[in-house]
């Protein structure tokens, strides 16, 4: 491999199909430069496949590509272009496995409840594929995210219209969050003055114990935390928020994690589905345990086991679902059309989407007449909470923000090396009985215990000393680089945070900071300092650990610029190479709903336009290659040209798409490098690319708009059949002669 190997992943979804648009774009304008762009698939189904190869045959096999690019992430080489994969949940996984099924692959099917040792080995190889699977793999480094310039001017000249008013009236949403019992008030953290190995052992009341998990290195300045979720107090919360709500006559609606914390979460919303629907459930326990009916999979999955029951039975069961809905409060939708609540599907509604809309939208959800209401919304852990309540209680003070003129936050992340709770899947266990759940060392020393309770859900987690050290000078790298203040969003009454603070403290002082602001504040002070800031056009950069990192890389570009997507999110790999992520991926289904029904993509690419700019400056850092600097120059104008003439996706069906949107880049980037001169032999190239790009703009226009208004076939939702995928996303043969003519 050389330093001009670029790696571009193979995801799902909407950013998959939009690949088959843009990367033979990508590969004709880098082949010109004698750079390679390679594609590895590190989608749902390739990650199934891969690990099952021993059931396939020959020609059904994959390499192992998400192991290989974590090696490669180790390396100073390392180039990865790295889109939105599926983090799965278990429903999605299932859906997965039988499309494979349907394809003639042999992939067992998953088991909801192990029966057996087999079945449990067999579960635990899916869990490789389950939630994170991904991006812990991969970030070798720490995270630098922010609004690319241009994006951002053009964000503020060309406001997205979707912000609406608080109400002047007032408003009854608030976020609600359990006040004891939780992750936050049990926090235990170390730092470790040793390298040690350690296992995670239950000892119930009688003395007996057993591993949980064994063999965990810890080592010299990790911070190791434990912490636990007592279920009775969650469900104790349960049950106070669904009074208050139906009191208060507000929506009630729950915000989690559950694809990424795919241990805890689920089971977190599972407990708010079977207080909700209490009644009913306990009631016909019997018949649904015997149908295996899980409510950690949301309601959905209860009303699809019903089909195994006869007619009379199910019949009953849903009318007594339905008779839940009149003494409880409303519940928020995701689909009224369809009847799908907040409770359907863990999936359905993720924290870090899901509240910034209810801030975008006047402090509302949709509720079952398809109306905008107030919510009760429910963050049951205090860690991050109390930070979104204190932007709603700011919104209701001051009323809506200001695209136009609101400053910005960016974020520097500390996520290298699988740090902090994103980490935490493979030591996350739900108490089997009562007793106490403990860190043990090798010499049989106590190193953390936690009292549990059958059921209460347990979670070591860890963060290594190196990335807490890089994060720290990435963050005076950024400061200096922006001129703008630098705020740490850590607690020093959570166990983590304080633990954090320390190393935060010892290693700022080994930096220069001579004139740079730098603040440490806990999550509700810093959000006002930000809000304070964005309300005067100011800018601000978030520091923060892996899990805000996800939150407010959201949050905040969601209100500035109408979507996440569009964010510039650089990961500098700690030994040398880069990661490049080109935005959130949360809507990526409901595109690819659209398209099948109507053959329109409204998935915006500009995450990968502009993950491409940093990617070709990293080879020209590293190899003083000026036809890298070139493309990334001419890359950056070709993206102000298409913002500015407004060749983003229509949502709507017989205008612009993806495809189109990519055509006009890949126009603007070959008149860009046509109009440099600093390379003769690339001048000559593209202006003859150019030529023929805009000599033929009306006919490939047609040519786009004539694929769109009726279903498209593409062979499959997780894996579509790559024939099909192509001529559906790339329909205009005169742009794709000229391309592949490169």
């Amino acid at each position: 491999m050389t330093n001009f190997n670029i790696i571009w992943t193979k995801v799902d979804e909407a950013p998959a199909l939009a690949t088959y648009s843009l990367l033979p774009v990508v590969k004709a304008y880098t082949k010109a430069c004698n750079i390679e762009v390679t594609c590895k698939d590190i989608s749902l189904v390739g990650r199934i496949i891969a690990n099952f190869p021993d059931n396939l045959t020959k020609d059904q096999k994959i390499e192992d590509a998400l192991s290989q690019l974590g090696e490669l992430a180790k390396m100073p080489e390392a180039n990865i272009i790295k889109l939105p994969n599926i983090s799965a949940s278990i429903p999605q996984l299932q859906e997965a496995i039988t499309e494979l099924q349907g394809k003639g692959y042999n992939i067992p099917d998953y088991p909801e409840e192990p029966k057996n040792d087999a079945e449990k080995q067999l579960q635990a190889r899916f869990s490789k594929v389950l939630g994170s699977a991904v991006n812990p793999v991969l970030r070798e480094g720490n995270s630098d995210r922010r609004a690319a310039a241009s994006v951002k001017k053009f964000a503020q000249k060309h406001t997205h219209k979707m912000m609406k008013p608080w109400p002047a009236n007032g408003s009854k949403t608030r976020v609600a969050h359990m006040n004891s019992g939780d992750f936050y008030g049990s926090e235990q953290s170390i730092t470790m003055d040793k390298e040690c190995h350690v296992k995670i052992e239950f000892v119930d009341t009688k003395g007996n114990s057993s591993i949980l998990k064994d063999d965990i290195t810890l080592l010299e300045g990790e911070v190791a935390d434990t912490a636990v979720m007592s279920v009775a107090a969650l469900r104790q919360f349960y049950e106070e928020q669904i009074d208050a709500a139906k009191k208060d006559d507000t929506l009630l609606s729950l915000h989690m994690k559950a694809t990424m914390m795919k241990i805890s979460d689920p089971v977190i919303f599972g407990h708010c589905v079977s207080v909700f629907y209490r009644e009913t459930l306990e009631k016909h326990a019997e018949a649904l345990k015997k149908i295996g009916a899980n409510v950690n999979h949301g309601l959905a999955d209860v009303l699809d086991k019903l089909n195994k029951l006869d007619a009379d039975k199910k019949a009953e069961i849903e009318a007594d679902i339905a008779a839940v809905y009149e003494n409880r409060p409303k519940l928020a939708m995701v689909d009224s059309r369809k009847g799908i609540t907040n409770l359907h599907v863990p999936n359905n509604i993720i924290v870090d989407a899901s509240m910034p809309n209810v801030i975008r939208d006047g402090g509302k959800m949709w509720n079952i007449d398809d109306k905008l209401q107030d919510t009760v919304a429910m963050i049951p852990d205090r860690s991050y909470a109390t930070m979104y309540q204190q932007i709603i209680e700011n919104c209701q003070k001051h009323g809506q923000f200001d695209p136009a003129t609101m400053g910005s936050v960016s974020n520097v992340g500390l996520m290298a090396q699988k740090a902090e709770e994103y980490g935490s899947h493979g030591k996350t266990f739900e108490a089997s009985a009562d007793g106490t759940i403990r860190v043990v060392d090798a010499d049989g020393t106590v190193v953390m215990a936690q009292p549990v309770q059958n059921g209460d859900i347990f979670r070591m987690c860890q963060v290594k000393d190196a990335p807490i050290r890089n994060w720290v000078e990435l963050t005076v790298t950024r400061a200096k680089a922006a001129g703008v203040p630098a705020i740490f969003w850590l607690d020093e009454n959570r166990a983590h945070d304080a633990q954090i603070i320390k190393k935060v403290n010892e290693y700022l002082p080994q930096h220069d900071t001579t004139g740079l602001e730098i603040h440490i504040m806990k999550p509700t002070e810093a959000m006002q300092f930000s809000l304070d800031r964005i309300r005067k056009g100011q800018d601000t950069i978030s520091v923060t650990g892996n899990v805000l990192r996800d939150y407010l890389t959201d949050l905040f570009p969601i209100l500035e610029l109408g979507t996440s997507a569009r964010m510039l999110s650089i990961v500098p790999l700690m030994n040398g190479g880069g990661l490049f992520e080109t935005g959130a991926g949360g809507s990526a289904p409901k595109h690819v709903q659209q398209f099948l029904k109507e053959g329109h993509l409204r998935w915006d690419s500009l995450g990968e336009y502009c993950a491409l700019v940093p990617s070709f400056e990293l080879i020209a850092q590293k190899t003083d290659s000026e036809q890298a600097t070139i493309l990334a120059e001419t890359l950056s104008k070709a993206i102000s040209t298409y913002l500015e003439n407004a060749k983003s996706p229509s949502r709507k069906v017989n205008e612009i798409d993806n495809r189109t949107s990519t055509f006009y880049l890949t126009m603007y980037w070959a008149q860009a490098l046509a109009a440099q001169d600093k390379d003769k032999s690339l001048q000559s190239i593209f202006a003859n690319i150019a030529k023929q790009l805009e000599e033929n703009e009306d006919t490939i226009n047609q040519q786009m708009l004539a694929a769109q208004g009726k279903p498209a076939d593409i062979g499959g939702y997780y894996l579509p059949d790559p024939k099909l995928a192509a001529i559906k996303m790339r329909p205009s043969k005169v742009f794709n002669d000229i391309i592949d003519a490169v």
